[in-house]
Protein backbone atom coordinates (compact mmCIF):
# COMPACT_ATOMS: atom_id res chain seq x y z
CA UNK A 1 0.00 0.00 0.00
CA UNK A 2 0.83 3.25 -0.98
CA UNK A 3 0.07 6.68 0.12
CA UNK A 4 0.31 9.85 -1.21
CA UNK A 5 0.15 13.64 -0.64
CA UNK A 6 0.50 16.27 -2.82
CA UNK A 7 1.71 20.02 -1.89
CA UNK A 8 3.11 23.16 -3.48
CA UNK A 9 -0.36 24.26 -5.66
CA UNK A 10 -2.06 27.60 -4.74
CA UNK A 11 -2.68 31.02 -7.30
CA UNK A 12 -0.60 32.17 -9.70
CA UNK A 13 -0.15 34.53 -12.40
CA UNK A 14 -0.16 33.69 -15.86
CA UNK A 15 3.83 33.40 -16.81
CA UNK A 16 4.41 32.18 -13.28
CA UNK A 17 6.26 29.21 -12.14
CA UNK A 18 5.34 26.55 -9.17
CA UNK A 19 6.77 23.54 -8.11
CA UNK A 20 4.71 20.45 -6.78
CA UNK A 21 5.52 17.74 -4.42
CA UNK A 22 4.30 14.39 -3.89
CA UNK A 23 5.80 12.72 -0.75
CA UNK A 24 4.93 8.87 -0.66
CA UNK A 25 4.81 6.37 2.23
CA UNK A 26 6.24 2.70 2.26
CA UNK A 27 9.66 1.52 1.70
CA UNK A 28 9.24 0.68 -1.70
CA UNK A 29 9.10 3.92 -3.25
CA UNK A 30 12.41 3.41 -5.66
CA UNK A 31 10.17 0.58 -7.25
CA UNK A 32 7.06 2.56 -8.02
CA UNK A 33 6.54 5.04 -11.37
CA UNK A 34 5.26 7.70 -10.56
CA UNK A 35 2.98 10.04 -12.35
CA UNK A 36 1.09 13.82 -12.47
CA UNK A 37 -2.30 13.88 -13.51
CA UNK A 38 -4.20 16.95 -13.64
CA UNK A 39 -8.24 17.46 -13.78
CA UNK A 40 -10.25 20.79 -13.76
CA UNK A 41 -14.23 20.44 -13.25
CA UNK A 42 -15.90 19.63 -16.18
CA UNK A 43 -12.90 17.95 -17.98
CA UNK A 44 -11.64 14.45 -17.87
CA UNK A 45 -8.26 13.84 -16.30
CA UNK A 46 -5.75 14.98 -17.96
CA UNK A 47 -1.76 13.25 -18.14
CA UNK A 48 0.88 15.52 -17.12
CA UNK A 49 3.69 13.78 -16.97
CA UNK A 50 5.81 10.56 -16.08
CA UNK A 51 9.04 9.24 -14.47
CA UNK A 52 10.29 5.73 -14.91
CA UNK A 53 11.02 3.64 -12.02
CA UNK A 54 14.26 2.69 -12.24
CA UNK A 55 15.80 4.62 -15.48
CA UNK A 56 14.15 7.93 -14.70
CA UNK A 57 12.95 8.46 -18.09
CA UNK A 58 10.37 10.83 -18.58
CA UNK A 59 7.43 11.44 -20.71
CA UNK A 60 5.50 14.40 -20.79
CA UNK A 61 2.14 15.86 -22.22
CA UNK A 62 1.66 17.64 -24.80
CA UNK A 63 0.41 20.40 -23.09
CA UNK A 64 3.10 20.72 -20.57
CA UNK A 65 6.09 19.50 -22.79
CA UNK A 66 9.26 21.95 -22.63
CA UNK A 67 7.18 24.37 -19.61
CA UNK A 68 7.30 21.18 -17.28
CA UNK A 69 10.02 18.68 -15.83
CA UNK A 70 9.07 16.04 -13.42
CA UNK A 71 11.86 14.09 -11.33
CA UNK A 72 12.27 12.02 -8.37
CA UNK A 73 14.24 11.91 -5.04
CA UNK A 74 14.20 8.03 -3.84
CA UNK A 75 16.12 9.16 -0.86
CA UNK A 76 12.82 11.57 0.45
CA UNK A 77 10.53 9.18 -1.10
CA UNK A 78 9.08 12.21 -3.16
CA UNK A 79 8.13 13.66 -6.78
CA UNK A 80 8.52 16.93 -8.33
CA UNK A 81 7.03 18.63 -10.68
CA UNK A 82 8.09 21.76 -11.94
CA UNK A 83 6.00 23.86 -13.84
CA UNK A 84 7.10 27.08 -15.42
CA UNK A 85 5.55 29.89 -18.11
CA UNK A 86 2.15 29.40 -16.41
CA UNK A 87 -1.05 29.59 -18.54
CA UNK A 88 -4.84 30.08 -17.26
CA UNK A 89 -5.51 26.82 -18.84
CA UNK A 90 -3.32 24.85 -16.68
CA UNK A 91 -6.00 25.67 -14.04
CA UNK A 92 -6.92 22.05 -12.66
CA UNK A 93 -6.41 19.95 -9.47
CA UNK A 94 -3.14 17.93 -10.03
CA UNK A 95 -3.03 14.36 -8.95
CA UNK A 96 -0.36 12.50 -8.32
CA UNK A 97 -0.38 9.07 -8.92
CA UNK A 98 2.13 5.47 -8.49
CA UNK A 99 2.50 2.57 -10.25
CA UNK A 100 3.56 -0.62 -10.13
CA UNK A 101 7.40 -1.31 -12.28
CA UNK A 102 5.39 -2.59 -15.05
CA UNK A 103 3.69 0.60 -15.76
CA UNK A 104 7.07 2.03 -17.01
CA UNK A 105 5.86 5.89 -17.73
CA UNK A 106 2.65 5.09 -19.09
CA UNK A 107 0.42 8.18 -20.01
CA UNK A 108 -2.77 6.36 -19.22
CA UNK A 109 -4.45 6.43 -15.92
CA UNK A 110 -5.59 3.35 -15.54
CA UNK A 111 -2.45 2.06 -15.23
CA UNK A 112 -1.81 3.66 -11.88
CA UNK A 113 -2.76 1.60 -8.39
CA UNK A 114 -2.65 4.73 -6.29
CA UNK A 115 -3.69 7.90 -6.55
CA UNK A 116 -3.27 11.25 -4.05
CA UNK A 117 -5.98 13.82 -3.24
CA UNK A 118 -4.09 16.55 -5.19
CA UNK A 119 -3.51 19.89 -4.88
CA UNK A 120 -5.32 22.73 -6.90
CA UNK A 121 -3.26 24.75 -9.15
CA UNK A 122 -5.08 28.21 -10.28
CA UNK A 123 -3.51 30.29 -13.29
CA UNK A 124 -4.62 34.00 -13.21
CA UNK A 125 -4.24 36.83 -15.93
Amino acid sequence: QVQLVESGGGLVQAGGSLRLSCAASGRTFSTYSMAWFRQAPGKEREFVAAIHWSTSNTNYGDSVKGRSTISRDNAKNTVYLQMNSLKPEDTANYLCAAGRPTTAFSAYARTYDYWGQGTQVTVSL
